[in-house]
């Protein structure tokens, strides 16, 4: 953890509190403190700023690549997934990790013949999301083997 000290007179102070705003938008804060403070040449603010350094700034979701992960054939169906996945998101207006994660996705890839009961036993996928796009999953697994879509 770093510490960082502002000290920002209350007039014609414009200057210093926009280097702190930038200093604000380019760390991950922890704290902040503030006090006002007054004295006979005038008064100013002080700002105690808690942050980390960019060494310390680690991401704990590690970017996964599927292609490495999912085999050939699971990897072809992860994509259409992704595909089926976002046009669903922008009808909706949400993003895409609101229809399936992409983990949820490559768990349903790793199934050659897809059903809803499927998508019901992978973690994180419940009754109403099954029943909201369970079928342009299924669908689409149908389409892709050739049986008819149901």
């Amino acid at each position: 953890m770093q510490i960082k000290l502002f000290t920002i007179p209350i007039h014609g102070g414009e200057q210093l509190c926009e280097a702190m705003n930038r200093f604000l938008r380019s760390k991950k804060i922890l704290q902040t403190e503030s006090r006002l403070v007054s004295t006979v040449e005038g008064s100013f603010w002080c700002f105690c700023i808690r942050y980390l350094a960019e060494n310390q700034q680690t991401d704990k979701r590690r970017k996964i690549d599927y292609r490495a992960v999912l085999d050939s054939g699971s990897f072809q169906r992860f994509a259409a997934m992704r595909e089926i996945r976002k046009k669903l998101a922008q009808q909706e207006g949400i993003p895409a990790y609101a229809v399936f994660t992409d983990a949820e996705l490559a768990e349903l890839a790793r199934i050659e013949h897809l059903t809803l009961a499927d998508l019901r036993g992978v973690h994180g996928i419940g009754a109403a999301k099954v029943e909201k796009y369970g079928a342009h999953f299924t669908a689409q697994e149908n389409n892709e083997t050739g049986k008819p879509t149901a």
